[in-house]
Parts: structure tokens; C-alpha cells; sequence
């Protein structure tokens, strides 16, 4: 089947390459068995792809399910996906199929799947590896052939480098990405849509259609669509129920496109475009490095004084060049902030880098992260890994600052 007729057939609306692209590579995946992982903005319409790849598949015939793993609690997750025995919990009064067991042969979209909790996600590793599963409250291990296809509207990298994301599972699902483009990235299919839904809800109100006059078509093309096709689907229905005009100019779609989004920069899970952004980025890490730099040789002088080894002249006499390193680098923050900013956006608080604090302050400092530490292990019950994790910090460290402020 060409890439028409899938459009066809699907209900799929727009000329953009991406989109052809996005198409072609569904209908080359669909033949096989491989994982693929859609990605995409919130309300681009990553839920037509599975069906595209369930129905062009050898699977065609066999079930299909799309689950909203977002949507469900995470305490009822793993009965809704892998099944539960029953008195396997409070509430389970009968044994449960669950969806991998139901859609043997088929096909299952999960979408949100970045939603999932991560002791989801290793079962869920589990039956992509081997085909295997275990319900809950159950020893009994379960074979399964379900085709996986994941939707995420998330940067998955990025889920990893805070810890909310199995890397293992990713490469696993990612086996063919799929990346469905946003509006703005097909601003010549945005003017087809509008008239596709101005002709819909025509004829679910029983009323004329809309029409675009030149300032309004560029008005569409040139709004940044952060809702994608939902969005553009709410504004048409709201025009075509309130307008009594059936001829669209550019001064009336202006009062119902959000004013807060035009004009303003948009970042999908990538890292920012441009050498000038990406050095501005790295310039406020500087400087961020060089305020906590200064701190920690504070707290090294304070360490000193207490042992006695520097006198506390000694300790005035420095100060004042610790202040003046503030001062610079608030002036540094200061430049880079009037040379870089948008001007139309709020101005970027780079913290508070002119903050001399006396010496004599960071013994206080120093007793409230005593009861930080002790209140955190006494929270988890003595448990120093989970109070490590409380408080931000690696247990080696824990256990450092343990022992150096003798913590009983």
C-alpha cells in the first residue's frame, strides 16, 4: 500500500515530508515484529501510527489495545498490564487477565510509556527480551507474543539522566524510532486541516463552512501551534460556533489564538538550537561553578580557623577579596544577561551571586546540615541509603559527613 492510500485510509491529512517520512517508515516496520517507539509533541496524533502498523502487519487479524499508561494508578499498573492471582492484594477477589495475556498475537500501543513506574518498566523489559511474564501474587511464568509499539511526548534521554527511566528499556523499545512532526514543522498542512475540520463541524451543526482570507491563512502558518492538531481542531470548533461571519479574516482568528504562545521559542527534548544559545548555557555553568567554587573555600578557611591554624585577622584580611570575586561575578552575569536575553521574555535570575556572607555564617550553615542529616535518618529509620537519597547526596558521602561531624 503507497503512501496514499494509508492516508486514505487513516484519515491522515497533509503533504509535509516529515510526514510522508513518518508514514513510510510505519509501513516498511509494519511486515515485522520489531519494537518501535513513536515520538511527538502532545496532539500530533501518534495514536494513528500503531494502528497503521497493526493493520498493514501479519497481525492484522489478531487484537489490538491501546493502553494510556499515564491514565493508570501506579499501584494497579502491573494487574492492568500483566494480570493479578487472586487475594494477591487487597481487593483482588477474583484472578485477572491482563493485557498482555488478552492480546496474545497481537498488538499493544502503550502510550505515555515514559509515565510508567520503574519496577514497571523492568517487567516490562522482561516480556520484550524473553516473551515472559509473571502476574502478580504468582509464581507461574507465562509466555506471551505481543507486538509492542510505545508512544512518548517525553525526552526519554533526559528521563534517564534523572533516574525516571530504565536506558536498558529505552534501547530496547527504540528499536525504530518514529518521529511524527509538530505544526510548525508542516505549516503547509496547516491551512488543509483547518478547512478538513471547518468542513467536520459544518456538518455536525448544520451550518455553512468557514473560510480563510489571505491574512488569516499566513496567520495560521505563522502561529506556533504548541497544541499541534488538537489545538487547532478546539480553535476551529469554537470559531465555527460562535462566528456568525463564515468568512475568517485575520482580526477575528487572532482573538482566539492565545497571545502567550505567539512569537516565543519552543523546545522539544532537544538540546537548544544555535552556537550563541549553547555558549550562553555554558557561560551561566561557569559561573554557577565559580560561586560554588568560592563557598567551598570559605568553608575551608572556617575549617582551618577552627584548627586553630590561621588567625582570625588573618581571616578579615581575605574577606574582603572574597566580596570583590562576588561583585565580579554578578557584574559578569549582569553583561551576559543584558547582551543575550530575549527581550521578550522575563529576565533570567541567575541565583543571588552577590552574596558576601560572613565567615562566622557558615558554622550556623554547618549545624543545619548536621540536623538535616540526622532528621533524614531518623526519617528512614537509620536506613543511610534512603537517607542519602532524601537528601541529594550519595551514601559515600553520607557516611562522610557522618563521621566528620561525628552524627550518633
Amino acid at each position: 500500500m503507497d503512501i496514499q492510500s494509508i492516508k486514505q485510509r487513516f484519515g491522515i491529512i497533509g503533504h509535509s515530508p516529515l510526514l510522508d517520512r513518518a508514514i513510510d517508515i510505519a509501513r516498511q516496520v509494519a511486515g515485522t515484529d520489531i519494537t518501535v517507539l513513536i515520538n511527538g509533541e502532545s496532539g500530533v496524533g501518534k495514536e494513528v501510527f500503531p494502528q497503521i502498523i497493526h493493520n498493514l502487519s501479519a497481525r492484522k487479524h489478531g487484537p489490538y489495545i491501546a493502553v494510556n499508561c499515564g491514565a493508570i494508578p501506579e499501584g494497579t499498573i502491573d494487574s492492568e498490564l500483566f494480570g493479578h492471582e487472586k487475594g494477591s492484594f487487597t481487593g483482588a477477589h477474583e484472578s485477572r487477565k491482563g493485557y498482555f495475556e488478552v492480546v496474545n498475537g497481537g498488538t499493544i500501543f502503550l502510550d505515555e510509556v515514559a509515565e510508567l513506574p520503574l519496577s514497571t518498566q523492568v517487567r516490562l523489559l522482561r516480556v520484550l527480551e524473553t516473551g515472559e511474564f509473571i502476574k502478580v501474587g504468582s509464581s507461574k511464568v507465562i509466555k506471551t507474543d505481543v507486538r509492542v509499539v510505545a508512544a512518548t511526548n517525553v525526552d526519554i534521554p533526559d528521563a534517564i539522566s534523572k533516574g525516571r527511566f530504565r536506558q536498558d528499556l529505552y534501547y530496547r523499545l527504540n528499536t525504530v524510532p518514529v518521529y511524527i512532526p509538530p505544526l510548525r514543522e508542516r505549516k503547509e498542512d496547516v491551512v488543509l486541516l483547518f478547512r478538513k475540520f471547518a468542513a467536520d463541524f459544518a456538518e455536525k451543526y448544520r451550518m455553512p463552512a468557514l473560510e480563510l482570507d489571505d491574512s488569516a491563512r499566513q496567520m495560521l502558518m505563522n502561529y506556533r501551534w504548541q497544541g499541534n492538531i488538537r489545538q487547532l481542531k478546539n480553535i476551529t470548533e469554537q470559531i465555527s460556533i460562535i462566528e456568525q461571519s463564515r468568512l475568517i479574516t485575520g482580526a477575528i482568528l487572532q482573538k482566539y489564538l492565545p497571545s502567550e504562545n505567539r512569537d516565543l521559542p519552543v523546545l522539544y527534548g532537544k538540546e537548544p538550537q544555535g552556537g550563541d544559545f549553547s555558549e550562553r548555557e555554558l557561560l551561566y555553568k561557569v559561573l554557577f561553578d565559580m560561586k560554588r567554587d568560592i563557598n567551598e573555600l570559605k568553608k575551608l578557611v572556617v575549617d582551618i580557623i577552627d584548627q586553630g591554624e590561621i588567625s582570625h585577622e588573618l581571616k578579615r584580611e581575605h574577606q574582603p577579596i572574597i566580596t570583590q570575586l562576588y561583585k565580579e561575578i554578578d557584574k559578569a552575569g549582569q553583561r551576559l544577561h543584558e547582551e543575550e536575553a530575549d527581550p521578550h521574555t522575563e529576565p533570567i535570575v541567575l541565583d543571588t551571586f552577590y552574596a558576601p556572607e560572613v565567615m562566622d555564617e557558615s558554622l550556623s550553615l554547618q549545624k543545619k546540615e548536621i540536623d538535616m542529616i540526622r532528621k533524614a535518618i531518623e526519617k528512614h529509620g537509620g536506613k543511610r541509603k534512603n537517607a542519602a537519597k532524601e537528601l541529594g547526596i550519595s551514601e559515600r558521602t553520607l557516611y562522610r559527613k557522618i563521621k566528620e561531624y561525628d552524627i550518633r
